[in-house]
Order: structure tokens, then sequence, then C-alpha cells
């Protein structure tokens, strides 16, 4: 395994060149080639000796979290670990359903048991990298990028301030205990954000005691998407267009499906079936929709949503409580439910038979 001896980050080379350091750097980075190569191994050694006396472990949650803020597809967070040290046979581990959080997750903690310097020395390279960025080329063109840009500016800053604190002799005691807050609030905003699949469905609980209200609609539409972040899932929240409502919009595997939520005690019927499809179809032609159902659906309603070039894939709590046990993530339950559609014509697949 990666980082089971001492050879944990094998082949990572600490001493970059000057004239190598464009390789293993985005050019966004300004890397000050002049200043490491007149650093010497025993300076750079010391350094870091200085920094392992005194790195306490929520060093580790401020490089996850500005690494986490920085790159938000998986392809280039991919990149930048592997221009930072991590080795191919490690990243050949990153399965295609484990996400971003839970990859790094697993990798600090074997890292922090790496014997020596060589898993402090690829942390610290992290850290140098995330700090130096001048833009985050990976956060633009998304919906919110404004906001992610933002995220991703105070994670690194926070970074930034306590990585500056930690390698001057002289630091400032309100420097410290800021960044430690800092570094305390973003410790429990990665665990909020994290939503537990537990607390999920803890939540989901309460909000059904007063299912069929109005305001456990509205509650039930935020519960959702705090669902479709925790698997990572690209989201538009609820939005209105030509006056008509749209609940949001998730994409998935490249199809972008609009979001229809139900919160009643009845089923949903033909009328919510022929409504909602009025709205996919106005829009563009690899436009698909998803229905989520609490009650879930006559049968009428399923025969209206299926058929040869059906675009509305039909969901209930039986599929959420799939999510919420952990059974599967959102991308596989859509394309499950979407494949059954293409070679059946049917809009609905039990979740019993999921399997099958």
């Amino acid at each position: 395994m990666f980082l089971g001896s001492d050879r944990l980050v094998e082949g990572v080379l600490y001493q970059l060149e000057a004239k190598r350091l464009p390789q293993f750097f985005p050019a966004n980075m300004e890397y000050r080639a002049l200043e490491w190569q007149k650093n010497s191994t025993s300076q750079l050694h010391e350094e870091h000796r200085y920094l392992r006396n005194v790195i306490p472990p929520y060093y580790l949650e401020l490089v996850a979290d500005a690494t986490l803020k920085s790159y938000w597809r998986k392809r280039a967070l991919r990149l930048f670990l592997r221009r930072c040290g991590v080795s191919d046979s490690f990243l050949a581990t990153w399965h295609a359903d484990e996400s971003k959080r839970d990859f790094l997750y697993r990798l600090f903690p074997k890292l922090e048991d790496t014997r020596g310097d060589s898993g402090l020395h690829l942390v610290n390279r992290m850290a140098d990298a995330l700090i130096q960025q001048t833009s985050f080329p990976d956060l633009q063109g998304w919906e919110d990028s404004t906001e992610k840009i933002e995220n991703a500016k105070e994670a690194v800053q926070a970074l930034r301030t306590y990585r500056s604190a930690q390698q001057t002799d002289v630091v400032n005691e309100k420097q410290k205990a800021d960044a430690r807050k800092r570094a305390e609030a973003i410790n429990a905003e990665i665990r909020a954000r994290a939503s537990d699949l537990n607390k999920l469905e803890e939540q989901l609980t309460e909000i059904s005691k007063r299912l069929g209200t109005k305001e456990a609609g509205y509650v039930f539409q935020d519960w959702f998407y705090k669902l479709v972040d925790y698997f990572e899932i690209h989201n538009r929240q609820p939005y209105v267009v030509d006056g008509r409502q749209i609940d949001g919009s998730i994409t998935v595997d490249g199809t972008t499906y609009l979001v229809e939520l139900k919160f009643t005690r009845e089923q949903s019927d033909a009328p919510d079936i022929d409504s909602f499809f009025k709205k996919v179809n106005a829009k563009a032609d690899n436009t698909m929709g998803v229905m989520f159902s609490i009650s879930g659906y006559s049968s009428v309603a399923i025969n209206e949503a299926s058929g040869p070039k059906g675009l509305l894939l039909l969901f209930d709590h039986n599929h959420i409580y799939m999510l919420l046990h952990g059974t599967c993530s959102m991308e596989e339950l859509v394309c499950r439910v979407r494949r059954h559609a293409s070679q059946t014509g049917e809009a609905y697949l039990v979740a019993r038979y999921f399997n099958s």
C-alpha cells in the first residue's frame, strides 16, 4: 500500500530544482524559483523539523479545507495532488464513488503516521502550492463561481496566516489565537457540510411529522439539497423562469435534470406529471426531469411519465432511504433508473428491484 512503510512517499522529491518547478505547479501559482534555489537542503529540513514540533492537528484541517475549496472537479484535484507528490499508485485507489473529502481524509491520517518527515514534506508542499495561488481556474464557469471563489480565498488566507505564523520566530499571540479560532471554525464547518447520513435521516424523520403542510414542503426542499451536496452533485437550487417555479436542477453524468419535489400525504397523480413534463419539455433537448415524491405515485401517474421517449424519472421515499442507508450514491441512483427507463420505457423502478 502507498503509505505503509518507510517508503510512504516513494518517488516524491522534496528538493525541486528551479528549472523543474513549472512541471509540478500550475502557471498561476507564482513560485519564486530563485528563493527555492538559494535554500540549502539542510535549511529546508531544519524548517520542517521546526514546523513538526509546533504543528497541531488542525493544520491538516486547514490544508484540507483550502484544497477542497480550491478544486471542485475530481480531475483537477487529482492533478494537483500528483503535482504535489502523491504517487500514481495511491491515486489509483481513488474509486469513482469516493468523494474528494473522503479521499483526503483517507490520505492525511496515513501521512501523519509516516515515519520520518516524508509525509510532512508532502503536506507542506500542498500548503505552499495552495498559498501561492493567485486565481482559481477550476472554480470558473459555475453558476455560483463568485461564492466558490470567495470561499476558496478565505480558506487559503486562513492557511496562509497560520503558515506564516509557524514559520516566523516572533508571532503575535493574537494572530495565533485568530488562526486557531479560524481552524476550529473550519473544522466544525467541514463536519457540518459532511452532513452525516444518520443526521440527515433524523432530520427527515422530524420533517415528516409535518408531512402535507406547506411549511414542511419548503423545509423538505432545503433538506433535499443538503442531501445533494452530501453526494457532491452539482446543483442549482429553486428558481423561477418564465413565471414557472422550478424546484432546482441537478447535473448527473453530463445530463441536467430539472427537479420536482412533492412532500404531500397524497400520492402524486397524473396532473402533477403533466405539469412537470411541460416544464421539462420547454427546455433544451438534452434536459430531463427527476421527481421525488415522498408518498409515491398512482399507477396512472407512472403510466403518464413512462413511454419510449420519456423525459421523466420517478423516485419515492424508498429511493431516498436507499441514499440515507448508504445503499448507493445519488449518481448511481439516477443512472440506474435512467438505464431502466431506456431499456423498458418505464420511468419508475421499484427500489427492491434495483439489484435485479
